[in-house]
This record gives structure tokens, C-alpha cells and sequence, in this order.
């Protein structure tokens, strides 16, 4: 074992997930019922979810047991490797340690396989047979493909359509797994077909595609279930496996975490690595925990603290976070996976009590990191996950300014093997970098509801 490559014996893998409920700095508002807007109960979600997610959702235990056969599954790829990134230290000339947790090597190449893992497997086990979802750039889409095929079921996979232009591979890899893929918005259902006459040529949006899978799922006579890949607490929790890793790796070489970085979209790997760090805040620890997004898509850095819809239809519960309005098309960044005009509930109170805290950042810079760091490294990390490199090279930086030598911990959420487009048009000046006029935002109050 070496600072370069922190291994972890199996054997010691965490067999429960971290439940940040109890340890939220502030009581959790309810999600709502989108008909009534009165407090959830457990049986509004039985038509899109099975119980045992439901029963997660609500839980306030602080750790959930992992079952054996998700176990067994995540041994196939698990414990991911913890990495001392000294080329990249060495390139900044920074005193600063930078560690980087890579979910790249999982069978989906990113970490959204954590959590679709366990929704397919609490699915099966009810006797459900067929999952519905939506996916922006398609590693949501992939990896629950691939946990549909592992348990025998259908997947169908409504693809946001800007990503399913720019992204063929991952459309190809889903289908591979046997997911029906489908551009969205589609007219296959009733809120596809409405969003193509309110918005033709619309390039869509992570809230078109969540209602048509809501639909989809809801109108199939009970065969279907919904699956979520981020926002919802259960989706948290199970990503959690990635920081309680982390932090067994780290203390192996004595070391702690002054800064835990994350990308953030609708929250779920961010959450995932920072998540189980917390208790160690709370206890005293100096943490600076640092959710990165796109500035075309500034949900917590410029976004409303308000209830909204995840989706544009409003078939999904209001939650209480930071909204750009659930009717917001982003612009076509090639981090599709961050284009989403919400956010988790939990990470937004985080954000809104000031224990956590959120930075934007523009295309071009963040494929600039991106080189940076397959120059250094030798990894092509996925645009996404370019935002938390972006921001771990800043931070480091400021400690070379200040002399100041810090830990950093970013995750390294995914691999960019089909984000060769994307490359491309960073490497040929062809890549634009888009600020959000505050008019969109200031939209957003029209439509966000009144509760």
C-alpha cells in the first residue's frame, strides 16, 4: 500500500449506508403531496415506489444494513480505489494533498450504480418487473440498466433529447444491458406529447423526462415502478458507500479531509462523499464541504429556497430546496448529468444553514482542469465530474498563495470514454461558456407554487 493507490481489503467494506438524517443541522421541512400540497404519507408514494425505499425515505435510524445480495453485487466492483493525486500536486506546485475517491471503475463507469443496485434489488423483491426512468447524460440510464439485467427486469429509459444527440455510445451501452432508450420529450405519453406542442424543437430537460417516466410508471396497470437516480434521500444513503470507503482509506494513512469536494446536479454523489464526513463537523472538525455546479445551471448558487416540483408536469412530490423553477430548460452544457433545476432536499438545507456551500463554474474552464488532470493523472474524467476537479485545483491553489497546506477530497463521480464530443469541441475553441441571464431566474418566482 501506498499514498498513490489506497486499497481497501473487502473484507472491510461498510455493510450499512449513513443516514445524515439525525444529523442534519436543522429539522427537514416535509416533502408534499403535489395534488393537495399537504405532508406526505407513506402510502402517496406506493404507486411509484416500493415499500422498503419508502421506508428509507422517512427513515431516522442513522445507519440502514446493506442487504447480503446488493453486497454481493457491489463486490463485483467495490471497494472503489482512494487515489493521492502527487503528478497533479507536483503539476500545481501546491503543499496541498489532493485525494480523489474514483467511481469511474464501476460497471456503469460512474457512481450511480451505488444506488440502482439496491432500488432494482427492494424492487424484485416485491415483485416488480419493470423500472421506468429518465437519464441526462446516461449514466443514470446505464447503470440502472445494468441492475435491471443483473435482477431479470425491463428498464425503460427516457433519455433527455440534447444528450441523446451528443451521447450515442451511451444510448448504445443501455441498450446493450436491453433498456428500451427513448429521446425525451417523446409522444408516448400524455406529458411527452404536451411538452412537444408548448415547446417544439425543445432540446428537453431532466424535468420533461421525470414526468414521462412518472407516467409511464403510474399508467402501467401496477407492472411498473419509477426509479430515481439523485434527490430523494433513499438515492443519498445508498451513495453514501462512497465517503464511509473514503474515510477507512484515509485513516490507513493517517490522514483527514480539510475540504470534501463534489459535483452536483440533483446532489446524489456529492452527498455520497460528503455525506459521512458530517459527524465529524458537527463534533468540532474544521470541514469545508464544496458542491460545484454549472453556471448554466446555478440551482444553489443563484436558485430560489422554495417547495417545487422535480418535474415539469407536476406529478412529483414538492420538496423544500433550492429551485431555478421546475419548468427551467438549461442550456445544452455537455455535463448533462448536472442539468437539473433542482436539488436534493437535505443538501440544500446543508447549503441554506451554511454547513455546506456551493461555487459555479463555466464550460471552458472546467475542460481546462479536465486536461489538467488526464495530463497528470492519466484519467479522462466526464464532465461532471470535471467541475469537482475544477474546484479541488482552486482550492489547492489558494494554499500554494497562502502556504497554507490543506487535505482535499474530491469524488471523481465518472469517466468521460463518451464524452469524446464534448473534447472535441473544448480542443477546438468551439465550446461555449453560458451565464444564465437573471430574467430566466426571476422566472422562475411565476411558477414556482405558492405554499
Amino acid at each position: 500500500m501506498t499514498e498513490y493507490n489506497i486499497l481497501l481489503d473487502a473484507k472491510k467494506m461498510p455493510d450499512a449506508w449513513y443516514n445524515v438524517a439525525p444529523d442534519l443541522p436543522a429539522p427537514m421541512k416535509p416533502p408534499l403531496h403535489p395534488a393537495t400540497h399537504k405532508p406526505l404519507n407513506p402510502s402517496d408514494l406506493a404507486p411509484i415506489f416500493p415499500m422498503a425505499l419508502i421506508e428509507q425515505e422517512m427513515s431516522a435510524k442513522p445507519m440502514i444494513s446493506i442487504p447480503g445480495e446488493v453486497m454481493d453485487i457491489y463486490r463485483l466492483y467495490r471497494p472503489t480505489p482512494l487515489r493521492r493525486a502527487h503528478r497533479l500536486e507536483k503539476m500545481l506546485g501546491t503543499p496541498a494533498k489532493i485525494f480523489y475517491k474514483n467511481e469511474s471503475v464501476t460497471p456503469s463507469g460512474s457512481h450511480k450504480v451505488n444506488t440502482s443496485v439496491p432500488q432494482a434489488y427492494y424492487n424484485k423483491k416485491e415483485g416488480v418487473n419493470e423500472l421506468c426512468t429518465e437519464t441526462g447524460a446516461g449514466q443514470w440510464g446505464t447503470a440502472l440498466s445494468i441492475a435491471c439485467s443483473m435482477f431479470d427486469m425491463k428498464c425503460t429509459v427516457y433519455m433527455v433529447r440534447v444528450s441523446f444527440e451528443q451521447k450515442p455510445y451511451r444510448r448504445i451501452l443501455m441498450q446493450t444491458y436491453g433498456a428500451d432508450v427513448l429521446s425525451s420529450p417523446t409522444d408516448t405519453t400524455e406529458s411527452g406529447r404536451n411538452f412537444l406542442a408548448k415547446f417544439p424543437g425543445t432540446t428537453g430537460s431532466l424535468g420533461m423526462a421525470i414526468s414521462e417516466a412518472v407516467e409511464a410508471a403510474v399508467t402501467s396497470g401496477g407492472k411498473a415502478k419509477y426509479s430515481l437516480g439523485s434527490v430523494l434521500n433513499h438515492v443519498l444513503l445508498h451513495q453514501t458507500v462512497i465517503g464511509l470507503e473514503a474515510k477507512l482509506q484515509m485513516a490507513q494513512v493517517g490522514a483527514e479531509p480539510d475540504v470534501v469536494i463534489g459535483c452536483c446536479g440533483g446532489g446524489s454523489n456529492f452527498a455520497g462523499v460528503a455525506f459521512p464526513f458530517v459527524p465529524e463537523k458537527k463534533k468540532g472538525k474544521d470541514i469545508d464541504f464544496i458542491a460545484v455546479e454549472p453556471a448554466a445551471c446555478p440551482t444553489l448558487t443563484r436558485g430560489i429556497y422554495a417547495y417545487d416540483y422535480g418535474d415539469t408536469a407536476h406529478m412529483t412530490p414538492l420538496l423544500l430546496q433550492y429551485t431555478l423553477g421546475h419548468t427551467f430548460v438549461p442550456p445544452g452544457i455537455h455535463a448533462g448529468g448536472l442539468r437539473y433545476h433542482g436539488v436534493a432536499q437535505q443538501v440544500a438545507l446543508m447549503v441554506k444553514e451554511g454547513f455546506m456551500r456551493a461555487v459555479a463554474c463555466h464550460q471552458n474552464p472546467v475542460f481546462e482542469a479536465l486536461q489538467m488532470f488526464a495530463t497528470a493523472e492519466g484519467i479522462l474524467a466526464a464532465p461532471e465530474s470535471g467541475h469537482a476537479i475544477r474546484v479541488a485545483i482552486d482550492e489547492a491553489l489558494k494554499c500554494k498563495e497562502s502556504g497554507t497546506p490543506k487535505t482535499i477530497l474530491f469524488n471523481l463521480s465518472g469517466h468521460g470514454h463518451f464524452d469524446m464530443s464534448a473534447y472535441d469541441a473544448y480542443l477546438s475553441k468551439k465550446l461555449e461558456d453560458y451565464e444564465l441571464d437573471q430574467s430566466v431566474i426571476d422566472a422562475a418566482e411565476a411558477v414556482i407554487p405558492k405554499v
